[in-house]
């Protein structure tokens, strides 16, 4: 097979004629991509000229001088950011995953009562003052770790252990938090802090096991003193309204028969006095009333004379119903 081979002429004018052209716009795309920069909408661009503050820049597409006599530092200042201690996440979404291998030295602090625990948390943050953040301090992330780990310790000792591992996880939170934000405002790093949460506190390993225990008998406890005051609210509020209801009965019970005493007392006085009047009609009076009480009371009446004993077997008084109770 014959090999064919091909020679290219190149016209040393035609290159002289186009090299300034290809060299000029080579030199002016460099110009054009290293002067124009684009902030996006959560950030701020601090432009730095010659090594020194000029100008802080809005979102969009914005122009500086090129050839690296501006520099420009892209700041998230309307996101919000994190640090995490004892942690760290190393995939987020539904369900996050997380890694504590190697951060323990951030998480194991020691408390006011000489006890070890672990505490991971994290610091939510945002960037106030992007000047501020470049400028006051020297490396202000690196700087907010170390003032959020300070902090951390400072309250954490000053508190027991039960504290910290209990009902003091709150008020921790709150109190790194405040001492937080006054070392922020002290630095003047240009940094807000907006949460500090605890994500985790636990004792150290080899005494979780006890601790745990510990926890369950006081859980237990707990329940027990809860299930004792439901049963008393439950029952003392009860009794007492019984005991009241039986007080009140017996106070009425009481007014009851003694008005009614009283009422009779008086009747038998006002008889007593009409029968110094008139004894004879008082005596008729009270056998009269006295019958009318007790006549409907007996039933079938029969009314015979006393000398008529021959008609009371005609009666059939045997089979007289008895009287209606």
């Amino acid at each position: 097979m014959e090999e064919k081979s091909y020679n290219i002429n190149i016209n040393p004018d035609w290159i002289k004629k186009y090299l300034g052209k290809i060299l000029w716009a080579v030199f002016a795309l460099i110009i054009l991509f290293s002067s124009v920069r684009t902030v996006g909408p959560e950030e701020e661009g601090v432009v730095i000229q010659l090594g020194e503050y000029n100008r802080t820049v809005v979102p969009g597409l914005n122009f500086m001088l090129p050839l690296g006599i501006e520099k420009m530092y892209k700041i998230p200042v309307q996101r919000q950011l994190k640090q995490e201690f004892g942690f760290r996440t190393t995939s987020a979404g539904q369900r996050s995953e997380y890694v504590k291998a190697g951060y323990g030295d951030e998480s194991m602090m020691l408390t006011g009562d000489l006890n070890l625990t672990d505490v991971e948390w994290v610091v939510q943050y945002r960037i106030t003052d992007s000047y501020k953040f470049l400028f006051k301090v020297r490396n202000a992330e690196k700087t907010l770790r170390d003032m959020s780990e300070s902090v951390m310790r400072k309250v954490v000792g000053d508190r027991t252990v039960n504290e910290v591992l209990t009902v003091g996880r709150q008020e921790i939170a709150s109190s790194a938090e405040i001492k937080l934000q006054e070392l922020c405002d002290e630095y003047e790093n240009g940094i807000r802090i907006d949460q500090v949460v605890l994500q985790d506190v636990n004792p150290p390993e080899p005494v979780k096991p006890s601790f745990n225990a510990v926890n369950e008998a006081q859980q237990e406890r707990e329940t027990l003193i809860n299930q004792a005051e439901a049963d008393y609210n439950r029952i003392i509020p009860r009794a007492r309204g019984e005991a009241e209801e039986t007080i009140q009965l017996a106070e009425a019970y009481s007014l009851n028969r003694v008005n009614r005493a009283k009422g009779e007392a008086e009747r038998f006085n006002s008889l007593y006095e009409a029968y110094i009047k008139a004894p004879e009609v008082t005596k008729q009076r009270i056998y009269l009333e006295t019958m009318e009480k007790i006549l409907p009371k007996i039933g079938n009446k029969i009314i015979v004379d006393e000398e008529g004993n021959n008609v009371l077997p005609l009666l059939n008084i045997d089979k007289v119903k008895p009287p209606i109770q």
